[in-house]
């Protein structure tokens, strides 16, 4: 046997903060040092942060990026360390993972395949560099291998991936095999989406498999930039075998993921492939001596987390990601708290829920004085015992009522603010309203009316709320969070500078349809914290102590469960749902799957939501006049709004067909309607059965 200590190290970055970054990775080196690590890689670009963005165009970036990293250098004494960073060659940029071992920089890798599709821009700001192709970069007095390199530390050679390497069907590590690798090294910043994490580890274990290796992926963690949400992902795995793998969303700085390998196994796997090709490039291979110590065997098997294994994946990961990228939205914008327009309804009901489970997941990962040093430029809550004691002085939320507004909503909201503990406070906004109207109907010399003025009407109430909800804001230095969803955000069924006022919009990337049965779970079921490992025993300080076994429930979410979606914008008399102003919710989410993410004309959407909602023996759940009528609805409302989507304030990507134009689907604002193509589905349904009838588009909440 020769057995290795290697790990995987994850980071909680943030782009441009050079001294905390630094920082970071020195600690993080410090606690592999005290663990007995001999290599460990940490994740891309974590020297600059992943997310700079332009500032990657900025030579000053460049500049303080190498200056960090010689410090880093300074701390590697008896361990290699593979770190992220920005180089420029050539004139060109390049996103490169410097090897670092026992005090000496031996080369440069260059990430060779750029990620350029959705929230990724990457070939914006970097070069992607060719296989088998070697060339010198200068640093200072001294110049260092730069390129398509194998690292041979006495005999062990160690190759990279670079996050979107492993993801190609041509990924380097074919090459690397071919070498006779025995160690790859992922450093990687892989943004969450839901269940993403099941991809990753098939493609880390089928790479150690197939090419007869020891694998060790590290990505980034939490939010670092703002919109993207990092869930600390970590693995090593061995000739197929996931050996360890490391807990997600995380409210660590820094996590260490270590394993055992043994790279005569490796060895075998690889000698005993007769399809093996084995290529000699010496002119890529930098050497040099490392003492690798001696290690006893261990016993290693990979388990997921509680929550992960509990049935309910999406639930317990949208709960974490938003939870966690709330949090280090709060302290890296260092903000006092949020503030909400608590409503009553599903949507601001969720983002009350969501940052409640902001501080009870922190208390719980990291503990009361871990939440407090973190939060130490927050005064409030430095004093604080509890959990919920915490909330109140972190969340603000205000209900603000109008003539159309019902008790069952604003007991909803009461309830809520009640149970999560958070300061609840009552206005009632409609004198407000009446006055605008009395000016506006005063210069127009005529009375407003339903009949009328209906969406103006509707509209005025909500953009009266906008000002208190911001002063409000202001008065406490607190972020406003905004209400809307996905299903809102796709046909525009929001008032611009009223609903959609704040500074920052949790759930704009996830569908209503889905939230209201998450909503329901968090009451019901709650969030898994069952075995929960303490943070001593996540860096290896403390073996086999488990946090007690509890579930997270919200039960203040009774009232909201209860009650239909609703705007609540028109009389009471009226009975306005959002549904009937649009139409069902799954129905939307299904149009807007075909439409959007896959791409799909207007007539091929009806075609898959008929088939859809087919139904039985009893006929179809719905028939082809209603879903004619929701599909050409969706399309000319999502046409006519891509302008409110362009102004949302910043989301959370969730999934991989978000409709944020920032952060992955892009649509002209001003277009053709789609006008053709309604013709061709109106006329094509037709043909099928003459009777149909056109529908009108939806009224309320979509206007300007």
């Amino acid at each position: 046997m020769k057995l290795l200590k290697i790990a995987a190290g994850v980071l909680n970055q943030t782009p441009l903060a050079w001294d905390h970054n630094k920082q970071n990775i020195i600690n993080a080196i410090e606690e592999a040092q005290r663990q007995g690590v001999s290599l460990l890689c940490l994740p891309e670009l974590c020297i600059s942060g992943y997310g700079c963005e332009d500032a990657f165009f900025a030579q000053n970036t460049i500049d303080q990026s190498i200056a960090s990293l010689l410090e880093i250098v300074d701390c590697t004494n008896d361990i290699a360390v593979a770190v992220g960073l920005p180089l420029r060659h050539n004139n060109r940029t390049y996103d490169t993972a410097c090897l670092i071992v026992n005090k000496r920089i031996m080369g440069f890798a260059v990430k060779q395949n750029l990620a350029n599709n959705g929230v990724h821009y990457e070939t914006r700001w970097f070069q992607p560099w060719n296989p088998y192709v070697r060339d010198e970069i200068k640093i200072g007095e001294f110049s260092y291998p730069f390129g398509d390199l194998v690292f041979d530390l006495s005999g062990i050679r160690v190759g990279f991936e670079i996050c979107e390497d492993a993801w190609v069907a041509n990924r380097p590590g074919r090459i690397l095999y071919e070498r006779g690798i025995d160690i790859i090294l992922n450093p990687t910043a892989s943004h969450f989406s839901f269940l993403k994490s099941q991809v990753r580890e098939r493609f880390v274990v089928d790479a150690s498999r197939s090419f007869g290796v020891s694998y060790v992926y590290a990505n980034m963690l939490g939010n670092e930039a703002g919109r993207m949400i990092y869930d600390g992902d970590s693995m090593v795995a061995s000739n197929g075998e996931l050996l360890v793998s490391g807990p997600r969303l995380s409210y660590e700085d820094f996590l260490i993921v270590p394993a055992v390998v043994d790279v005569e196994l490796t060895r075998l796997n690889q000698t005993q492939n007769r399809g093996n090709i084995a290529l000699a490039y010496p002119n890529l291979r930098v050497s040099d001596r490392f003492d690798w110590p001696d290690i006893s065997p261990v016993i290693q098997k990979a388990e997921l987390e509680a929550w992960e294994r509990g049935g309910y994946l999406k639930e317990e990961e949208f709960a974490r990601a938003v939870a966690l990228g709330l949090f280090d939205y709060l302290r890296k914008s260092r903000s006092q708290g949020y503030v909400l327009s608590l409503s009553g309804g599903a949507d601001s009901s969720s983002i009350a829920a969501l940052v409640f489970l902001m501080i009870r997941m922190a208390v719980q990962n990291i503990g009361m004085d871990g939440v407090k040093k973190k939060l130490g430029y927050i005064k409030a809550v430095q004093a604080c015992k509890t959990p919920e004691e915490m909330v109140g002085k972190l969340l603000t939320v205000m209900y603000q009522g109008t003539e159309n507004s019902s008790d069952e909503t604003f007991n909803s909201a009461k309830e809520l603010a009640d149970d999560i503990g958070a300061t609840f406070l009552n206005i009632n906004i409609n004198g407000l309203v009446e006055t605008y109207r009395g000016l506006i109907e005063g210069q127009l010399g005529r009375k407003l009316s339903w009949d009328t003025d209906d969406l103006a009407l509707q509209n005025i109430q909500a953009r009266v709320r906008a000002p208190s909800i911001w002063m409000l804001a202001n008065i406490n230095n607190a972020l406003l969070l905004t209400t809307s969803n996905r299903s809102e955000a796709a046909v525009g069924y929001a008032t611009m500078d009223g609903d959609t006022a704040g500074s920052i919009s949790p759930i704009t990337g996830i569908d209503k349809h889905f939230l209201r049965g998450w909503l329901r779970w968090l009451e019901t079921t709650g969030l898994n914290v069952k075995n929960e490992l303490t943070p001593a025993d996540r860096t290896g300080s403390i073996a086999g102590q488990t946090a007690p076994d509890e579930l997270i429930k919200v039960s203040g979410l009774h009232a909201v469960n209860n009650l239909q979606p609703t705007a609540e914008l028109r009389p009471l008399d009226k009975k306005q749902t959002d549904e009937d102003d649009l139409m069902p919710y799954d129905v939307l989410n299904s149009i807007e799957e075909a439409a959007i993410r896959d791409k799909q004309s207007p007539m091929d959407v009806l075609k898959r939501v008929e088939v859809r909602y087919a139904g039985h023996d009893d006929g179809p759940i719905h028939d082809r006049e209603k879903l004619l009528v929701w599909v050409e609805r969706f399309f000319k409302l999502w046409s006519r709004n891509q302008w409110k989507r362009e102004r949302y304030a910043p989301s959370f990507h969730l999934d991989d067909h978000n409709l944020d134009p920032r952060s992955w689907c892009r649509f002209p604002i001003l277009s053709g309607g789609f006008e053709k193509e309604l013709t061709e589905m109106r006329d094509w349904a037709n043909e099928q059965k003459p009777n149909s009838r056109k529908g009108n588009p939806a009224r309320g909440k979509i206007g300007f």
